[in-house]
């Protein structure tokens, strides 16, 4: 038998860790830092998995001058 936590316990084991709270979370509150500790870590494994699969991770390439607007210096 091994001593090795199976890939269930393990993932448990990570969300409960997840779900203690930080100093900023535990002033916003939480109603299940539980679900919430899942669903953070859900999101977090998709974009580890394709770096396009979170919101606002399309990259747009532009030089800086179609960033920013030119300075007119008289």
């Amino acid at each position: 038998m091994s001593d090795q936590p199976t890939k269930h316990e393990a993932e448990e084991d990570h969300v409960a860790t997840r779900a203690e709270l930080t100093a900023e979370e535990k002033v916003a509150g939480s109603d299940d830092p539980h679900a919430q500790a899942e669903a953070i870590l859900a999101d977090s494994d998709a974009r580890t998995a394709s770096r396009g699969a979170a919101p606002g991770t399309h990259l747009e390439h532009r030089t800086s001058e179609e960033a920013t607007p030119p300075i007119d210096i008289e």
